[in-house]
């Protein structure tokens, strides 16, 4: 039981490299296999968490891989659409570089002996950036869908268009630009909490 989170969180880096060739091979048989494995790699997080909450399993290796496993998840798929022009790159830029920037705060926290604890905007910004990768990969599977915010906005009035995977894409597009303005705002929120130490206070951070 206790090596099981490290497991999960193992899988889910694997499952990382299948999605991504999935994806790549951009056809709508790969799309639905890959929403497949993103919904069950984003099962394994949920379980991850609750098991190392559950049975107090917690430890530095552990901590370790579910971090690098959800930064390599997100950005590896999202890095993937933008190859195949379904996603902006700006919107992945604004992602990874908030990633960059909160393990940039929490390893100087961590060097100073402090803990910056993970905010509201930030668990927000998870769920749904996973609810809109996972759109748009099943938007994919089901067909071509016809109305998207990207790469060019593709909006029309036509009944034809509005077929169940267009309504879907256009929802998960929807979806991406909101995770990208709560992406901003848990960075503001991680720079916020982590006031003290660029001023060289030495305050317990930790919530």
């Amino acid at each position: 039981m206790q090596h099981v989170p490290n497991l999960l969180s193992l899988s889910r880096i694997a499952s990382t490299l299948l999605i991504f060739i999935l994806v790549l091979i951009n056809q709508h048989w790969a799309f639905f296999v890959a929403t497949v494995f993103f919904v069950l790699a984003s099962i394994t997080d949920l379980l991850d968490g609750y098991l190392a909450r559950r049975y107090h399993l917690v430890s530095s290796l552990g901590v370790f891989l579910d971090l690098t496993a959800d930064k390599v998840f997100v950005s590896s798929i999202l890095i993937a659409l933008v190859q195949i022009g379904l996603v902006p790159a700006w919107i992945v830029v604004i992602i990874v570089a908030r990633e960059f920037l909160v393990t940039g705060l929490r390893s100087m926290a961590a060097a100073q002996g402090t803990v910056i604890a993970a905010g509201r905007w930030g668990k927000q910004k998870t769920f749904i950036t996973l609810l809109a990768i996972g759109g748009i990969l099943l938007a994919h599977g089901l067909g071509d869908p016809r109305l998207a915010l990207f790469p060019t906005p593709v909006l029309t009035l036509s009944p034809v268009a509005w077929s169940p995977s267009s309504l879907l894409h256009l929802l998960a597009d929807i979806a991406l630009v909101l995770a990208t303005f709560w992406t901003i705002m848990s960075g503001v929120e991680y720079v916020l909490r982590a006031l003290p130490l660029l001023q060289g206070k030495k305050d317990h951070l930790s919530a």
